[in-house]
């Protein structure tokens, strides 16, 4: 393989940073009125982490940003942008990153920090965007933070659309030139499946002045998981086959799979999709759940803590998002 083929990157450092309550599955069983076991037995998870009032999207970004600085051995000044990779921001305006880059103590310093959205794969465009960036030369260090609050907005009427989502946050460190090499990076969307995730109110189509009632009707996410996994399954083989084939890797070629954290079934679906995926795949589902766009760079961050990034070794990004979209890329460290 030519080794000079796709963007050259450095994987400076990572970190990551959890609110402080951790919610066991027998605390959900409870709250659905279900037998203690219930929900880790029907959606294998056991515990996922929620913010108090006090945790919001910035403080838990600015954290995980502040531990991927010092993984990187950086000073938030070395930094030429800051991009935040969200599903759900912390509030419309201003997006996520001026407040993470003021949180950083850099506010003043007139770097670029801006958001970018395509909600459970907002981590992978922001990846490409940065890598697009550093080519062109406009950046030569930069941050991603992804961090989503899904507890905010949950609706415990429907068990499969709120008791497999945790909180969390995700940073990572990129410097340009490295040694890594981002050898393809797809997003595929198919909008005529736009309705089956959603979170209505907060933006400009649902206005409480006029119907607040109606607005608040709408405040909580709705998911029809059923539909969501048949509209992404039918889609993932020629997505996976042709994102490798762009990659010139084949799927025997992978060492490490790290995927969005979406469901079990949907990680399960994966495993069993590449050659011996059960063993390539980083799967922290159990532990943290669904953390919408950090659940992808929290499990980037395991599999760097536990070595399974190792120079000349090939992974495979992959995941599924609202919209709906398939997402994925393949990286040579």
């Amino acid at each position: 393989m030519n080794a000079t083929r796709g963007l050259g990157f450095r994987f400076a450092g990572s970190g990551i940073a959890l609110p402080r309550t951790a919610v066991p599955s027998v605390e959900i069983d409870a709250r659905l009125g279900r037998d203690p076991g219930w929900t880790e037995a029907n959606f294998a998870i056991a515990t996922r982490y929620w913010a108090r009032g006090d945790e919001t999207s910035s403080s838990l970004g600015a954290a995980a940003a502040s531990a991927a600085l010092a993984a990187a051995n950086w000073d938030a000044g070395d930094l030429d942008v800051v991009i935040s990779a969200c599903g759900v921001m912390e509030q419309p305006i201003p997006g996520n990153a001026p407040l993470i880059q003021r949180r950083l103590g850099i506010g003043a310093s007139g770097i670029a920090a801006f958001d970018v959205n395509a909600t459970c794969l907002s981590f992978l465009v922001a990846f490409d965007t940065l890598l697009m960036g550093m080519a062109v030369g406009k950046w030569r260090r930069g941050l991603i933070v992804s961090v989503d609050l899904a507890s905010a907005a949950l609706d415990f009427g429907s068990p499969e659309s709120s008791v497999i989502f945790g909180d969390g946050a995700a940073a990572v460190a990129i410097e340009a030139d490295g040694p890594s090499r981002l050898l393809a990076c797809r997003l595929a969307t198919f909008g005529d499946g736009s309705e089956l995730c959603r979170l209505e109110s907060g933006g400009t189509r649902m206005r409480p002045t006029e119907d607040l009632d109606a607005f608040l009707a709408v405040s909580k996410f709705r998911m029809d998981g059923p539909a969501l996994f048949a509209a992404t399954a039918k889609r993932f083989p020629r997505f996976l086959r042709d994102l490798l084939a762009e990659g010139g890797v084949a799927a025997e070629g992978l060492d490490t799979i790290v995927p969005h954290q979406a469901s079990a079934a949907a990680i399960e679906h994966l495993k069993r999709s590449v050659p011996d995926g059960h063993a390539r795949t980083v799967d922290i589902f159990r532990d943290h759940g669904n953390q919408i766009a950090a659940g992808m760079p929290h499990a980037l961050h395991v599999a760097r803590e536990r070595g399974r990034l190792a120079p000349g070794s090939h992974s495979l990004l992959i995941g599924t998002s609202a919209g709906v979209s398939l997402g994925g890329a393949v990286i040579r460290w």
